[in-house]
């Protein structure tokens, strides 16, 4: 099983804070590779919170090639971050040149572009760059997009983090997403390490979906070229969020109801039961199959927990205000955020969606008993 922590705080967090977390529960990974995800960020991307950034590892090849490539677009950079790693490498994690963290300003051509071409052309950049990488194989690109910075290595987490000495000011963010991987493949792939991105959704799983083949297939037949890639089973709970959120326009309340919908019988007695049985039916080739526990970010910086069916992995909700996390074990929300009130921890179930909201206040929960708030 993998190990997860989310963290969500309205004081700047350095990354080591999850790394930490991850640490507290290492018997449940196996050091194979960590992956990071931040938003939110401070520093010096603070300033910058409209452009876009682009996150991967890079050749020294690669890197030129990049720069040509985003010339070309007429992409100017604005700042960048290159982590430049000791010539000796640490036990297990595989020599780079260059981890690039780098914002661009927009071309000129792009001024008056509307919202939604500017997300769908930032996607299919980053799609650009990553067949372009696997080309020659000298980038891996994790994203592009504003207020958003990826990294991912093979190797302990921790050893990882002090690696690439991750406890730096450029990096500070007040939403942090970690994953400590235990690999289920035969080759380490780190488009297969958690967590999952596509334009400004994030998802990371501890589980295996088994019903990943037929959820891929249809995925794919959307027409959405961002729907590709799968070299993990897990990487369909981003994109069916992101199709729900954006093609079928629910909130995050909906989610269960499309990957774990409820049983016909309930359905009978919901207050959205006609609406829900047409989802359900409309979406059933988006069901999952567990065990599994997703977290995941939304674009407007709230984080969930949910619990599929089995509800065979743990998952765990708590904090305090103005600073929560979600984590696969109880001792990993200790590492996070020692200083809370225990009793108002909440293990999501299977009906649950735990939900903490930008304000950062409370734990919400929705249970898929309730009626949604469903667009007019």
């Amino acid at each position: 099983m993998c190990r997860l922590i989310a963290v969500t705080s309205e004081e700047l967090q350095s990354p080591m804070l999850a790394i930490r977390a991850l640490d507290a529960m290492r018997e449940g990974h196996d050091g194979s590779g960590v992956g990071l995800f931040l938003t939110d960020l401070g520093g010096p991307f603070e300033e910058l919170k409209g452009a876009p950034i682009l996150s991967g590892i890079f050749t020294a090849k690669g890197i030129k090639r990049l720069d040509d490539f985003m010339m070309e677009l007429g992409f100017m950079t604005k700042y960048k971050l290159s982590i430049k790693v000791p010539r000796t490498s640490a036990p297990g994690i595989p020599k780079r040149d260059v981890y690039l963290i780098r914002a661009y300003e927009y071309p000129e051509a792009w001024e008056g572009v509307d919202e939604a071409e500017i997300q769908d052309r930032l996607m299919l950049i980053r799609l650009q760059l990553r067949q372009m990488g696997e080309e020659n194989e000298d980038m891996i690109v994790f994203s592009f997009w504003p207020d958003v910075i990826m990294l991912k290595e093979i190797g302990d987490p921790l050893t990882v983090a002090e690696h690439l000495q991750l406890d730096r000011e450029e990096l500070r963010a007040r939403i942090i997403m970690a994953q400590g991987r235990q690999n289920t493949n035969y080759a380490i792939n780190l488009y297969a390490c958690h967590p999952f991105f596509i334009q400004g959704v994030a998802t990371m799983t501890n589980g295996e979906n088994t019903a990943f083949v037929p959820i891929r297939e249809y995925l794919m037949g959307r027409g959405f070229p961002g729907y590709m890639g799968y070299q993990s089973d897990s990487e369909v709970f981003t994109h069916i969020l992101h199709f729900m959120l954006n093609r079928l326009g629910l909130g995050i309340e909906a989610y269960k109801h499309v990957i774990t919908p409820l049983q016909d019988g309930d359905l009978e007695h919901h207050p959205d039961g006609r609406f829900l049985k047409h989802l359900k039916h409309s979406c059933r080739k988006l069901i999952i199959d567990g065990p599994n526990c997703v977290i995941g970010c939304l674009p407007d910086k709230t984080l969930f927990m949910v619990q599929d069916r089995k509800k065979l992995r743990p998952g765990v909700a708590g904090g305090r205000p103005g600073l929560y996390a979600l984590s696969s074990e109880m001792c990993g929300l200790d590492a996070a955020v020692p200083d809370r009130d225990k009793s108002k921890d909440f293990q999501p179930m299977h009906l649950d969606t735990a939900i903490v909201h930008k304000d950062r206040k409370e734990v919400t929960i929705c249970r898929q008993t309730e009626r949604l708030s469903l667009p007019h």
